[in-house]
């Protein structure tokens, strides 16, 4: 029963045409779908290789804090992995009082190898001006990045190099990133200034499908903001457009138990919000469609149909000002 679908009980059930449902019958629907998230979110995690123990204790030490324009910025090592110190920035208003929400921001690629989490403070020339940094903290937020493995100060092997050594051990860089992410949320929820009942991830490019990765896995996330790469692997496939993306990016057997849109419904029926540009080849627009066409009815089922949103400007691979400010309206609203 852990594996069925809705519609799968309503049919074992005779339930099909009786409407509506009884109370009973709903809970029973509702309980057996979140047995089913929690089941495929076991085995998408299952995908990712050889990980460290994900109930490690994780600890951080401050080195550094500076006030920059109407925030403070906190400079940290983390020890999230037991293999290699996480550098990490942590952004907070300069004023707060009790716990605020909170952001994961993931930074992008872009071949920007030694930019790492300096994208969160300084900005990339594909994101809008005002880096978010400024922008999170100017809306009362906590937020943090880290550098993510071959990036920033983790820069000291190339992303081929580190992809086959790891997968010698067993290991998948793509797993190793999220692991790191995903304990990096372990670490901002337990910020005393920090509301974990209202946490949220965002990122462009690489960054755009941590932020989905991230959501699909952990539930205590309750607003997504990906921005140009949410992209169909099977599209992506058939236009033989591999070579678009980097190594990082690919997972074995991922296709055999996974869809695109089956990774993102698990973020359902939490607020999920997707921008993508109609010229952005990473994001083939027939993928976009199945993408967006699935998740429609996914949150329609679930009753919050509200809750998930795909905009698509006439661009290649930027975030555009009105993206930027749809951004903020759903960070407003949802968070």
């Amino acid at each position: 029963m852990n594996h069925m679908d809705r519609r799968d009980v309503l049919r074992l059930g005779g339930l099909t045409s009786l409407t509506p449902l009884s109370s009973f019958a709903v809970e029973t629907l509702r309980t057996l779908s979140r047995q089913r998230a929690t089941d495929r979110r076991a085995e998408l995690y299952g995908l990712l290789g050889a990980l460290p123990d994900r109930k490690r204790a994780i600890s951080g030490r401050k080195h550094a804090e500076e006030e920059r324009n109407g925030y403070v910025l906190e400079s940290w090592d983390l020890d999230l992995n037991g293999i290699e110190t996480v550098p990490a920035y942590l952004a907070r208003p300069r004023s707060m009082s009790g716990r605020a929400p909170a952001v994961l921001f993931n930074h992008s690629h872009g071949g920007g190898y030694t930019i790492g989490k300096k994208e969160f403070v300084e900005g990339r020339s594909y994101l809008q001006p005002v880096p978010y940094a400024k922008v999170l903290t100017d809306l009362g937020y906590v937020a943090l990045c880290i550098d993510a493995w071959i990036f920033g100060a983790r820069s000291h092997t190339s992303e081929s190099d580190m992809f086959k050594a790891m997968l010698w051990r067993g290991q998948v860089l793509w797993g190793m990133m999220v692991y790191d992410s995903l304990r990096a949320l372990d670490f901002l929820i337990e910020r005393p200034n920090v509301d974990a009942r209202r946490i949220g991830t965002l990122g462009m490019s690489m960054g755009s499908t941590m932020a989905w990765w991230l959501a699909a896995l952990d539930s205590r996330i309750k607003v997504t903001v990906d921005i140009n790469c949410l992209t169909d692997f099977h599209t992506l496939l058939a236009k033989k457009a591999l070579s678009l993306h980097g190594l990082y990016y690919f997972v074995p057997g991922l296709l055999n138990r996974f869809t695109t849109a089956q990774i993102n419904a698990l973020i359902a029926p939490r607020a999920h919000l997707g921008l993508a540009g109609l010229q952005d080849k990473l994001t083939p627009v027939e993928g976009l469609d199945i993408i967006d066409r699935e998740l429609q009815q996914v949150y329609a089922q679930a009753g919050h149909p509200e809750r998930w949103k795909l905009l698509r400007y006439d661009v290649a691979h930027v975030e555009t000002p009105e993206g930027r400010q749809e951004i903020i309206a759903f960070l407003k609203r949802f968070m």
